[in-house]
Formats: structure tokens, C-alpha cells, sequence
């Protein structure tokens, strides 16, 4: 008998310890799996909106992409939608993000007013925007969290300043952008800053505009060969007139008259690996669309507003010798890695 009474016991007991160690609860809900990990309490997923001015725009496309890679590092999902160039398509793209409920809004505006526009929209609907592409130094912009952008005077600046570290002395022919529409202003603002502060040690022999065009560039550039101007250096504004500008370098039996460039672009690097350009002021557009990706993160994720309001994109200088500081276009990982560790 008492040999039946301990084995009945042993099997009420280990019952007891199979009900303890799992099933459901007493309100019939799953048990908790101490070995798994769950969301915090109050914690949600993300979803940010991203508002491109055109993404047929290689700078707006490369910058988009990099903001969708920051996001997927931090887990946060993207919806990007394309204005086209349009105004009408940038408010209804701002209209479909609201209606979606996005926590969050980047836009790479038309223009500073029609960012404005924009942001305020955002305003009403109560979702935090961001602003990239533009510094939005306009009367009454809206309530934006910080803007990111490439500031032209500054690479017109380290331009001239990178020629006098190579070369004391040097004759300096500026293939200058088109003018009128404010950008070649402010690259000759940050060239005309440069010669101040260098006081006399380079000199910009000339001035033509290649309106950012290779044929005008070769053309204009052969017209200065021509006048007998002499000058030992060429800034290009961009890559496809320092294209022109060696061509005509070429065609006249000067190609070692070292070319600085700008922007950084694909076709930028290459042309620094085929001796075209012996430097290229960069401005990454990857760096770009990462960093107004970290300013929306820092304010909606984090609850933190980023220390500045206005960041300039990096110019960073890329000689034909060393490309070791290149950051492409399309690295988006290095982009990342650059402003991580900055």
C-alpha cells in the first residue's frame, strides 16, 4: 500500500511542475519566454515620409537612397515619393504622407518657398519635418527641425586654397558656371574669399563662363589658349567643363596643366583615375541623405534637437594621388560610417 501512495504522489508531482513550467496563463494568454526579447513598453515602429524634388536628378536620387540606408540601419521603414519637378506633385505627395500617418518628414525642396510651403503643412498635422538641400533662409520658413546642404562658396574657397598649398605663385584660369542663377555667384564668393585671405600668394588670371557645359568650356578655354594668356592651374566648376577644359588642354599640347574640379561625382572619380582632374573638391550628396536622415532620427526617435540648425555638407579634397578619402556618391555605408564617427 504504502509502495502505491509514493507513486502516486511522485505523479501528482510531476504534474505540478509540468503546470509551472509553461502553457498559457490563468487569463489564457501565452506564458512569458524569459528567453525572448520584447519591444519596450510605449515603443513603436517608424515610418518616415521622404519628399524628393525629382529623382530623374542623379544628386536627389543618390540622396535618397542614403537616407533610405540610414533608416534600414535604425529599423526604420521609408516611403519616398517623387515630385517630378512639380509643385502641384510635391503637395500632394506632402497630403498622401499626412493621410498615411508618418512619424516623420524629410523634403529636398523645389525651392525655399516651396519648402516653406511644405514644412507648414507638416506644421498643421502635428509631424516633425526636416529640411535638406536648401539652408531656408527665408522670411518665415515654417517650423522645421535643422536643413542640410552644400554651401557653393565654401568649395569654391578650398578649391583656390588647395591650388596655392600645390603651387606658390600659380596663374589660375577660373572655367567658371553660368551665370544668373546663384550658384556660380556664390562659388566666385568663396574664390574672391580665398585670394583675400591668400593675399597675392595665387592669382585668377580669367574669368570665362563655360556654363557648366562641355563643349562651352572647351571653346572658351581654347579662346583664352589663343589670347596668349598664360596661367598654369584651371578650377572647373564642374566635372563635364573639366572635361572641356582638358580636351581643348590637349588639343593645344598642354595637358599638364593640372585641372581641380568639383563635386565628387562618378564621373568625377574616374576622371581623377584617368589624370583628366588632378583634384576634386568633394561634397559627398551620400553624406547628405544620411544626415537629414540622423536630424529627423535625433528629434522623433530620440527626442533630441540636433545642435545645429544648418549643417554644410563637408568639402573634402580628393587629389589624382590619393583617392583614400573619396566617399562616392553610392557609398552609402561610408557615408554612414563618416558622419558615425564624426
Amino acid at each position: 500500500m504504502k509502495k502505491i501512495l509514493a507513486i502516486m504522489l511522485a505523479v501528482m508531482l510531476t504534474l505540478g511542475m509540468t503546470a509551472c513550467g509553461g502553457g498559457t496563463a490563468s487569463d489564457g494568454s501565452a506564458a512569458s519566454n524569459p528567453g525572448t526579447s520584447s519591444q519596450p513598453e510605449g515603443e513603436k515602429d517608424l515610418t518616415f515620409g521622404y519628399i524628393a524634388y525629382d529623382m530623374s536628378d542623379i544628386w536627389n536620387e543618390y540622396s535618397a537612397r542614403a537616407f533610405e540606408y540610414a533608416a534600414e540601419q535604425n529599423g526604420v521603414k521609408t516611403v519616398v515619393l517623387d515630385s517630378k519637378n512639380s509643385l502641384e506633385e510635391s503637395v500632394t505627395a506632402m497630403e498622401s504622407l499626412i493621410q498615411q500617418g508618418v512619424d516623420g518628414i524629410s523634403i529636398f525642396p523645389i525651392s525655399t518657398e516651396q519648402g516653406a510651403q511644405l514644412v507648414k503643412m507638416a506644421n498643421e498635422a502635428g509631424i516633425p519635418v526636416t529640411v535638406e538641400n536648401f539652408a531656408m533662409d527665408i522670411d518665415n520658413p515654417g517650423d522645421y527641425i535643422a536643413s542640410v546642404a552644400c554651401e557653393y562658396d565654401k568649395i569654391g574657397e578650398a578649391a583656390i586654397k588647395w591650388i596655392a598649398e600645390q603651387k606658390e605663385g600659380a596663374k589660375i584660369f577660373f572655367c567658371a558656371g553660368q551665370q544668373g542663377a546663384g550658384v556660380y555667384e556664390k562659388y566666385q564668393e568663396g574664390v574672391d574669399r580665398a585670394l583675400e585671405e591668400l593675399d597675392g600668394k595665387v592669382e585668377v588670371v580669367s574669368v570665362l563662363h563655360g556654363d557648366w557645359l562641355t563643349d562651352k568650356a572647351y571653346n572658351v578655354t581654347t579662346d583664352l589658349i589663343n589670347s596668349g594668356t598664360e596661367f598654369d592651374y584651371i578650377f572647373a566648376n564642374n566635372d563635364m567643363m573639366a572635361q572641356g577644359c582638358f580636351n581643348a588642354l590637349k588639343d593645344a599640347g598642354m595637358e599638364n596643366i593640372p585641372i581641380v574640379s568639383t563635386g565628387g561625382s562618378p564621373d568625377g572619380y574616374k576622371m581623377l583615375q584617368d589624370g583628366v582632374e588632378a583634384a576634386n573638391m568633394t561634397a559627398p550628396v551620400s553624406v547628405q541623405g544620411v544626415k537629414t536622415f540622423m536630424n529627423l532620427y535625433s528629434q522623433v526617435a530620440l527626442g533630441e534637437t540636433p545642435a545645429e540648425k544648418f549643417t554644410a555638407l563637408p568639402v573634402i579634397p580628393v587629389a589624382a594621388d590619393d583617392t583614400s578619402s573619396y566617399i562616392a556618391w553610392d557609398d552609402y555605408a561610408a557615408a554612414y560610417d563618416f558622419l558615425q564617427n564624426q
